[in-house]
């Protein structure tokens, strides 16, 4: 079967790809044309490259077939209402934008595009002041320079529902031709910077600066210590990188309207497809921001910020009782802004009633311990930043509660409800918002951390992704997914389990044999909870080939808390053998 694709790709594709092609061997054959990439709930992400396995401009076409069509059956308003299109600056980024536009105009969908490189946040806060039909982002987050992606959003910003997701599926996998989907050819020589507002033809048009201005004025409203950032902001003493993304623009112009004197990572304020300053884009991984810390040694700053190539996850530094720099958690990140937020808004008296809390299943509890310490609800959904999103846009029909933040343990968040995904532009605002704010008082980020620490008790994740490569990589990590739903699991290290949940099944079993049920949509996670919300998750990546295993525990010190998780993390491993 793959070498009849492949003999198929051979005859259509371009002299350059022709070349590529000619040049691989047959196991890369096999795996490049053997499978499908996956379009889920997140969309598609892939490595660059000719094949059905690849991310490429065909790829890229088929999918917003799938896409136009869905939109062809929700009649003419939808058509008119049309789709918002964002990239970043990953390699291909634009040129698969500009092909999205062409497929939706042949199929006479408006479309708005914007002219240069913007983050997720700008673009989900877009498809919501503009009022399209949906989004998409042409990004591969924080994968490493070979990749890209293809998110899809639905009109309310958030990433496209599963049933949304299902009907675009289907359309796909009808369109056996890759190279058979019919598009408008649009001039890119007409596309330029700054030609705001343009029609590049009848149905695509480019975005006007009115959206960017309209989202900054948003973040604005969020501030909650204006007065000492007015005073304090130009003595800041914080260093900032983009990483070669597009964070850069919103970022520093958010910090200039605020006031903030950052220094920026020169090397890396730059747009470069190839990332050539990092081993990867990912702020996660302290060699991402490392050329960040060196920085704030030299200048002596106290916080370093960096941000991915889409702008939504956001990688912190601080530095600790011994002056070193250390690097955050998407947790710890999560719960110095929660703790901001839920602390200030107290002390201004602004804080709701109904004030909510929304974060993922994996993500820390030290969370809900500090939410319902200050009378904030706390909601648990999925992973995937589109439940969180799903929870704003139900409130704000019903105001039975309001959101006041929302994060995941993956270094991404959200503090206001202008879009319904993550944002680091936000994020860094917030964080250096915090910082004045703690060295106002005679505090600091990390001396914050220690507090919260000491009065909940010490918090330590470890995760660990196992990657699985070639043709058998999903079926060995099913196996593995099944294998542990077999397993009649009553302790791990030690450790009691007082249930397991299975949110494929939706079935919670206790430990003195109780059933009960998760109350979430399906999905493919085994959660085992352990005394006093401490945990042990099981997942397949929804965007990589790799397992994911999250624990979470705490103690009394930072050393036990420590050994505890590195034995948990240990014998999880074991069992998954």
């Amino acid at each position: 079967m793959y070498n009849q694709r492949y003999n198929e790709w051979l005859e259509k594709v371009t002299p350059a790809e022709k070349k590529e092609m000619l040049s691989m061997s047959d196991n890369e054959k096999k795996e490049r044309f053997s499978l499908e990439l996956a379009f889920g709930t997140a969309g598609m992400r892939g490595e660059l490259g000719v094949g059905t396995f690849r991310m490429n401009i065909y790829n890229i076409r088929r999918a917003t077939m799938g896409l136009a069509k869905y939109i062809c059956d929700l009649g003419i308003a939808a058509m008119k209402k049309g789709v918002v299109i964002s990239y970043d600056t990953r390699r291909y980024s634009r040129e698969f934008a500009l092909a999205v536009a062409e497929v939706l105009s042949y199929y006479k969908i408006n479309s708005f595009i914007f002219e240069d490189v913007r983050p997720v946040p700008i673009c989900s806060y877009a498809i919501r002041e503009i009022g399209s039909i949906a989004g998409v982002m042409i990004t591969a987050s924080h994968n490493p320079k070979e990749y890209n992606g293809y998110k899809v959003y639905g009109e309310d910003g958030a990433q496209m529902s599963p049933e949304a997701t299902a009907v675009v599926v289907k359309y796909i996998k009808e369109q056996k031709d890759y190279f058979a989907v019919p598009y408008d050819e649009i001039n890119f020589d007409s596309f330029e910077k700054g030609a705001y507002g343009k029609k590049l033809n009848k149905y695509t048009t480019i975005i006007s600066a009115d959206i960017d201005e309209g989202y900054y004025q948003e973040l604005e409203k969020l501030m909650l210590s204006p007065e000492i950032v007015k005073a304090k902001g130009k003595d800041i003493k914080l260093v900032y990188t983009p990483i070669h993304g597009s964070g850069y623009i919103p970022v520093t112009t958010m910090f200039k309207r605020m006031g903030i004197n950052a220094h920026v990572v020169e090397a890396q304020k730059n747009p470069d497809t190839e990332f050539s300053t990092v081993p990867a884009p990912n702020p996660e991984n302290p060699k991402a921001i490392a050329m960040g810390i060196e920085e704030g040694n030299k200048i002596g700053a106290d916080v370093v910020l960096g941000t991915d190539p889409d702008a939504d996850r956001l990688g912190v530094a601080v530095r600790n009782d011994e002056g070193e720099f250390i690097l955050l958690t998407g947790n710890q990140i999560g719960i110095m802004l929660l703790d901001y937020i839920i602390t200030r808004r107290k002390e201004k008296g602004t804080l709701p009633e109904n004030a909510a809390l929304v974060k993922t299943i994996v993500t820390s509890t030290l969370a809900d311990r500090i939410a319902e310490a200050n009378g904030v609800t706390v909601f648990n959904v999925l992973t995937g930043f589109k439940f969180i999103g799903e929870k704003m846009t139900e409130w704000a029909e019903t105001g039975e509660y309001t959101y006041i933040f929302g994060f995941e343990e993956s270094f991404g968040s959200l503090c206001g409800t202008y879009a319904r995904d993550k944002d680091a532009v936000v994020a860094s605002i917030m964080f250096a918002e915090m910082l004045l704010y703690l060295e106002n008082k005679g505090s600091s980020v990390y001396k914050r951390l220690m507090e919260i620490m000491d009065e909940y008790g010490y918090y330590t994740e470890k995760n660990s992704a196992a990657a699985y490569k070639g043709l058998s990589g999903m079926e060995t990590m099913a196996n593995v997914m099944a294998k542990v739903r077999s397993m009649d699991i009553t302790e791990v290290a030690g450790e009691e389990v007082l249930y397991v949940a299975d949110y494929l099944s939706g079935v919670i079993k206790y430990a003195n044999g109780s059933i009960g049920y998760t109350g979430l949509p399906e999905s493919n996670v085994i959660y085992l909870g352990l005394e006093d919300e401490q945990f042990i998750c099981i997942r397949p990546s929804g965007t990589e080939p790799q397992l994911k295993i999250y624990v979470l525990v705490y103690e009394n010190t930072k050393e036990k808390s420590q050994a505890k998780a590195d034995k948990l993390m240990d014998a999880v491993k074991e069992m998954l053998k």
